[in-house]
């Protein structure tokens, strides 16, 4: 997983960005919070982000401010980096829409922590993610099934969305679940095999 640093102070930054690489996280490092905003809003899938609240050109809650109100972003998992120690600072943070806090200078077993828990969050929701576009899916095909099925008068075969003619088991089990048992009702064991079936109809 991507972990993207934004901290102007280069020794912080290099110490940052030394501490996650050895615990198997790649690193983008950016200088200001402008540069921060310009990547995560056009990222594809959504990164870890360990923003410094003070920058130049935009701030950390500013970062965050800005990219929760913009439409169709990715779910960063954002944690702020500050030596603010005020209540009202975290709440300011918070609002703004970051996911954590970490105070500086930062303890590494602490930011580790806090790291791996953002970590865990992001895989979570990709998982999620994932089982609902499997439901979209499954509810599609449901809803295919239940719509108009083009079916040959004659031999009953049904035609799908290729243009190919496939037998009623074949189109079923591969638009859902079922699995077929077959057996023969009572009109075709008199029509298929009548001396069996008059020896039924004898007992």
């Amino acid at each position: 997983m991507n972990v993207l640093i934004a901290e102007d102070t280069a020794t912080t930054r290099l110490a940052l960005t030394a501490h996650l690489k050895k615990w198997g996280f790649s690193v983008t490092g950016v200088e200001d919070g402008l540069k921060a905003f310009d990547i995560l809003k056009s990222a594809e899938e959504a990164q870890l982000v360990l923003l410094d609240w003070e920058m130049p050109e935009m701030n950390g809650p500013e970062v965050c401010l800005r990219l929760r109100t913009l439409p169709d972003v990715a779910s960063h998992y954002i944690i702020l980096l500050t030596g603010r120690t005020d209540v009202e600072d975290v709440v300011t943070g918070l609002q703004a829409g970051a996911n954590d806090y970490v105070h500086k200078p930062f303890v590494p077993a602490e930011l580790r922590a806090r790291v791996e828990v953002g970590s865990r969050m992001l895989q979570l929701e990709a998982t999620l993610a994932n089982r609902v576009d499997e439901l979209e899916k499954s509810l599609a095909e449901i809803k295919q099934l239940s719509g108009l099925l083009p079916m040959c008068a004659g031999c009953k075969k049904i035609r799908t969305d290729t243009g190919y003619w496939s037998e009623v088991e074949e189109y079923m089990m591969g638009h859902s679940d079922l699995t077929f048992s077959h057996g023969l009702c009572p009109e075709c064991i008199v029509k298929y095999y009548p001396d069996y079936a008059d020896k039924i109809n004898k007992k």
